[in-house]
């Protein structure tokens, strides 16, 4: 039976690894102000980041989509592992030795799925690298020199050799403990008339990682004619590897994308090998499918879409880069980057490039040379006799449709105007008309109304006049019963600050925060997190030990949409400009003041519906009761802080 790991374990897990760093294997992250750093959520589309990590706190929560929590509950939401899986995987990152209760530790049967076919993919790559240096292997070896990369190179790209026999890797990977259906899981292994044999035979290998630098999966390039298979062969899907989401050596290149705010798209592994070793470091290429969605998605979360940002696709000169560049530029506006493509002279790809003119000419072929557009419909535009009006107008019908797509309607009117030039037409306004018409058709015939982004930004955002964020008001959700926030009324404003206060900086509002009730919290989820904060020892235990304190009060969350609104106040930034304990203070007065204004306004109201009928001695309590909560209210009013 699977051991349970050790609470203190799991919390030494949680302190030793900082949020901040496995973030920022997934996306590029940068300063948002109050500690906190921002970038595109990982978990959604959006066009601006709303994502906002706390590294002081250890907590993450987007304001577009309200995912949230610490970094173990990134890694399970964003990897797809289960908690016990997560843990693991951060100990291994610390260093940490796990302990496991009710019946100890078992590694091959306790650690999760994923984590398993990693380590199979691991020692896979091992056992590759090592057969690269076998008598057998020399084809590999003479393949690579060929084209011009020494013992050196394949080391830092970790390229190996698939040995030609029928299950020289299953035999060495059972041996290491993994099962048969773990090899075949894996795609490492497959079946065979007796059992699994290998998938890969007698092939040049390249192990391709994700993001956060896992092997996940492996492209094989074929060596021998008389390997009747694809001439490069891939991992099939599996839990692991799915070719779509993948990009081969995004695991080396994605800190100088970021850092350079560019990216280099090429076709094949040597050509990514080709444009390092010559110095471009920010290239990568797809894993045998085309530049698609989920990979733009990948690029995105590293760019960061700031408007300097720039990916270039240096395609084969061919008929078939043509056609994959004309693919690229379908997408192409789901990048907030400028895109480019670079095709070397006779067509040579960057491999073919460097190994014939050096490193210093696959520099030059990715600096940005031609907008991906002005490509696009030069190809378009190319296939017609542009001397004939019949000519003109049949490009101009092919090409406007294409232009048409563009969403950007300032954007839209400038290619149009270029393909005016393109295609010969002196009557630009002419052919802006036709594209906009196009645009229009589209739009009702698919009800297309344009990208939607995410909710915006974390709610520092102000409305017009400075005041409270103007965003809408979500619908009740389970956990909260009442009216839904509303974030214009100033006691929802007041209440959201002092939770924030209570959350982030809890020595500002202990011990005062403690004594507030539930019910002095007008909005029912802030009435909610008051009493999650409650469950957890109260803010108190914030000063003593911030991190425990906050993991306990997420503990106490009923269900994920209180546990989100918690995470979300507790990597908000405040409002004010100085946070300190005049700030604080003001806000526990707000709180408390509206709170004694309703009870004192209750039992008025009470006695006004009452008149007559009411006993002496209950007339005189709440009279009594009244005078008290008005000098109180008097006294908030005249003493602050210093009052409560």
């Amino acid at each position: 039976m699977a051991g349970r790991i050790n609470d203190d374990d799991v919390k030494a897990v949680r302190d030793a690894v900082p949020i901040d760093s496995v973030v920022s294997e997934y996306l590029q992250l940068r300063n948002a102000g109050g500690g906190n750093l921002k970038g595109l959520c990982p978990f959604h589309d959006e066009k601006s980041p709303s994502f906002q990590v706390s590294p002081a706190k250890g907590l993450f929560h987007c304001f577009g989509c309200q995912e949230g929590g610490d970094t173990i509950a990134f890694v399970m939401k964003i990897d797809h592992l289960s908690f016990s899986e997560t843990v693991e995987r951060l100990a291994a990152k610390a260093g940490i030795t796990l302990r496991y209760e009710e019946g100890g530790y078992n590694p091959s049967h306790q650690r999760g799925e994923r984590i398993r076919l990693i380590e199979a993919h691991q020692a896979a790559a091992e056992f590759y690298v090592r057969a690269l240096e076998s008598p057998e292997a020399e084809i590999g070896r003479k393949f690579l020199a060929e084209r011009g990369f020494d013992q050196d190179a394949a080391a830092r790209f970790r390229v190996g050799y698939s040995p030609a026999g029928w299950d020289h890797l299953t035999r060495y990977l059972r041996g290491k403990g993994f099962s048969d259906k773990e090899l075949i899981t894996s795609g490492l292994s497959q079946d065979g008339r007796r059992g699994p044999i290998d998938r890969f035979r007698g092939r040049l290998m390249w192990p391709i990682s994700d993001t956060a630098g896992d092997i996940v999966g492996f492209g094989a390039r074929k060596l021998r004619d008389d390997d009747n298979g694809p001439k490069y062969l891939n991992t099939p899907e599996t839990p692991v590897y799915k070719k779509s989401q993948v990009l081969y050596g995004i695991d080396l290149a994605k800190k100088d994308i970021a850092k350079a705010s560019r990216a280099v798209v090429v076709e094949g592994y040597t050509d990514v090998m080709a444009c390092h070793l010559a110095g471009v470091t920010t290239a990568i290429a797809t894993c045998g499918t085309a530049f698609g969605n989920d990979h733009i998605k990948i690029l995105r979360r590293l760019l960061m879409d700031n408007g300097s940002a720039r990916v270039i696709f240096t395609f084969d000169g061919d008929a078939a880069g043509q056609k994959a560049a004309l693919r690229a530029f379908e997408d192409d506006q789901k990048f907030a980057a400028e895109t480019y493509i670079a095709i070397a002279p006779d067509g040579m790809d960057p491999c073919d490039l460097r190994l014939v003119k050096g490193d210093d000419a696959v520099r030059d072929l990715v600096e940005p040379r031609t907008p991906l557009f002005e490509f696009a419909l030069r190809q378009i535009v190319g296939r017609y006799d542009l001397e004939t009006p019949a000519g003109r107008a049949a490009a101009l019908d092919e090409a406007a449709a294409v232009v048409a797509k563009i969403k950007t309607s300032s954007v839209q009117r400038e290619v149009a105007v270029q393909l005016a030039g393109l295609v010969g037409i002196l009557d630009q306004e002419f052919v802006v008309r036709r594209v906009a018409q196009l645009a229009r058709w589209a739009r009702d015939k698919g009800g297309d109304h344009g990208e939607r982004g995410g909710r915006g930004g974390p709610p520092d955002a102000r409305g017009p006049r400075g005041g409270a964020p103007q965003r809408s008001a979500p619908a009740p959700a389970p956990g909260f019963s009442g009216p839904a926030l509303n974030l214009r009324s100033p006691a929802h404003r007041t209440e959201r600050e002092l939770l924030k206060l209570a959350l982030q900086r809890p020595a500002l509002v202990s011990p005062a925060f403690d004594a507030y009730g539930v019910d002095e919290f007008t909005a029912p989820p802030y009435a909610a997190v008051r009493r999650c904060i409650e469950e957890a020892g109260g803010a108190e235990q914030g000063v003593v030990d911030d991190r425990a304190y906050l993991g306990a009060v997420l503990d106490a969350a009923p269900d994920n949409t209180v546990r989100s609104l918690v995470t979300e106040l507790a990597v908000e930034v405040f409002h004010g400009k100085s946070i300190d304990e005049t700030y604080a203070g003001m806000h526990l007065v707000h709180v408390r003041l509206r709170a004694v204004d309703r009870r004192i306004a209750d039992v008025q109201s009470s006695l006004a519906r009452l008149g007559t009928n009411v006993a002496p001695q209950d007339l005189a309590a709440a009279q009594n009761e009244v005078w008290v909560l008005q000098q109180y209210a008097q006294s908030l009013r005249a003493h602050g802080a210093a009052a409560l």
